[in-house]
């Protein structure tokens, strides 16, 4: 069962103000997911940025909407309590409580109105009353969906590029990854041109206490796993223990199973990942924009 969108928290967040004590967030995470019988796998998952608990951020804007709509208030860090708005909705017995039920409230037709005009069209759809996502969600969702087709162009420049380009393009890729020291080493033991791709050996580290044997191809078909034991039947001639395989396509499931199985240190590297490795190191892209999220110091208030 997976994590309950934010309006689902509106009703339980706020029947455990009911008594009208101060409660600290901290505490209602754990109550309310216990309320929900969320499992340990449910409060372990994590926002795709992996910077907040998904279940917590979801609860964190529950707070925020139902403090827009008057049903709440926080008088200190990390601290709300019911107001008597709130009392009297309770009061009515909901049988949830969700975006419309708060549009009846003016201050949070006001909020809810202007989110669109201060983070876009696309963004805003988060604050719509038929969203199940919270604004970091939408942000995140969008920013993956950028990252998923710059992936892709990538990967087709590389299949279109000549086989040298390729070849410079694995060195300086694992130079960036803080593997073969200088560039003039990485060069001389990586870049034997071939068919289509290289072999070689680079520096697993800058004193090259030990070495990786390498091999890059720009293959198109799935490869299997006869292509893999070939490649481990090579390192025993160089007596090499690790070795990497990057391919432009991608490995089969019996090829990966059997990496697994074998003593040797063997790492995969299809195309999709060559691509995202790209864009972690900052190589073949630019950057364009940067968003910078904000949000209140409670520190800053509360000194």
């Amino acid at each position: 069962m997976p994590v309950p969108d934010f309006q689902s928290w509106f009703l339980p967040l706020l029947k455990r103000l009911s008594d009208g004590e101060l409660h600290r967030m901290p505490d209602l995470y754990e109550q309310l997911a216990d309320d929900l019988k969320l499992s340990e796998a449910d409060r372990n998952e994590v926002l795709p940025s992996g910077k907040q608990v998904t279940y917590e951020n979801r609860i964190g804007w529950a707070r925020t909407y139902l403090k827009k709509a008057g049903l709440l208030e926080s008088p200190g860090r990390s601290l709300c309590r019911i107001t008597a708005r709130g009392k009297e909705v309770l009061a009515s017995n909901p049988a949830k409580i969700n975006i419309k039920l708060l549009e009846q409230y003016p201050e949070f037709v006001d909020f809810h109105r202007a989110a669109p005009k201060q983070v876009g069209a696309s963004v805003s759809k988060a604050t719509d009353s038929e969203s199940d996502e919270t604004p970091e969600e939408t942000l995140e969702r969008v920013h993956q969906g950028i990252k998923t087709q710059l992936v892709q162009e990538l990967l087709e420049r590389i299949k279109a590029a000549p086989p040298s380009f390729f070849e410079r393009l694995v060195v300086e890729l694992l130079l960036r990854m803080g593997y073969g020291g200088s560039r003039e080493d990485a060069g001389r033991t990586v870049g034997k041109s071939g068919d289509g791709g290289i072999d070689g050996f680079i520096n697993e580290d800058r004193l090259g206490l030990d070495v990786i044997y390498l091999q890059a191809k720009r293959w198109e078909a799935t490869v299997g796993r006869p292509v893999v034991q070939a490649f481990i039947g090579s390192l025993e001639g160089f007596r090499a223990r690790k070795g990497v395989l990057i391919t432009t396509s991608s490995f089969s499931q019996d090829a990966r199973n059997f990496v697994g199985q074998i003593e040797k240190k063997i790492v995969l590297i299809d195309g999709e990942q060559l691509a995202n490795l790209m864009v972690e190191h900052n190589l073949g892209v630019s950057t364009v924009t940067t968003y910078d999220i904000k949000k209140v110091d409670s520190d800053y208030f509360d000194s």
